[in-house]
């Protein structure tokens, strides 16, 4: 019988066990950076279907309400509309808007007529009143806001035309005085009409205001029996 000396036999176990070990934790790295990477990738992607839908959100619907009741200046003589008004605001939760000219634009139609913008900007101040506002516009044409540069007699009163259909925009609630329409503001579009292109009863009358951003405000509003010199169009 061949003795062998306690200790002096080798053995692999440990070794293997180590290796092994090395190769899981390997594993589990990779394992946990693909897992990171799949996360992070999911996290951008909703984040960036959240942008789309907030955007397509704020495209879709409309930064302006109607803040009250649209008015109309009329000729009881004839039985016609010289003006409409129709008083806007922010919606709630909505963003600012810029009206000025050269970004936002006013469609009208009516039973006979179709103009893509009959908008000539905003008149600076603050007006209670449309009658104040349109001789505020009047006389400002001196000093560059081109309304009725052919009137010199107030278009609410229906003595003078202007010889286009043609739109404003004044506060009647200012906080600011620039052409954006900010939240606590109230604003009044001002649409004053050619002498053969007044609306009579049971007339169409509908503007559309057209904005940078966000979808358009669209008011129509029917023309009743003119009896008064201040007609409520609802």
């Amino acid at each position: 019988m061949k003795l062998q000396r306690k200790g002096t036999r080798h053995s692999h176990r440990g070794v293997i066990g180590v290796e092994s070990a090395i190769v899981m934790i390997a594993f589990v790295i990779v394992a946990a950076a693909l897992a990171f990477v799949v996360l992070n990738m999911g996290f951008t992607t909703t984040q960036k279907a959240k942008t789309s839908i907030i955007s397509s959100l704020d495209e879709a619907s409309s930064s302006m309400q109607i803040a009250g009741k649209v008015i109309g200046s009329g000729d009881t003589t004839v039985g016609k509309l010289n003006m409409t008004a129709f008083p806007i605001k922010i919606a709630s939760g909505g963003a600012n808007v810029n009206l000025d000219a050269k970004t936002a634009a006013v469609k009208y139609v009516s039973n006979s007529i179709d103009y893509d913008n009959i908008y000539v900007g905003t008149l600076s101040g603050e007006y209670k009143s449309l009658s104040s506002a349109t001789a505020a516009a009047v006389s400002a044409t001196s000093t560059g806001f081109e309304t009725f540069s052919d009137v010199d007699v107030n278009p609410f009163l229906g003595v003078s035309h202007p010889s286009n259909t043609r739109a404003f925009i004044y506060w009647s609630q200012e906080s600011t005085s620039n052409d954006i329409l900010e939240q606590g503001e109230t604003a009044v579009l001002a649409i004053a009409f050619k002498a053969n292109e007044r609306p009579s009863a049971l007339d169409k009358v509908k503007a559309e205001i057209i904005v940078p951003t966000g979808a358009a405000l669209t008011v129509e509003r029917q023309v009743p029996t003119i009896t008064n010199q201040v007609v409520d169009l609802g």
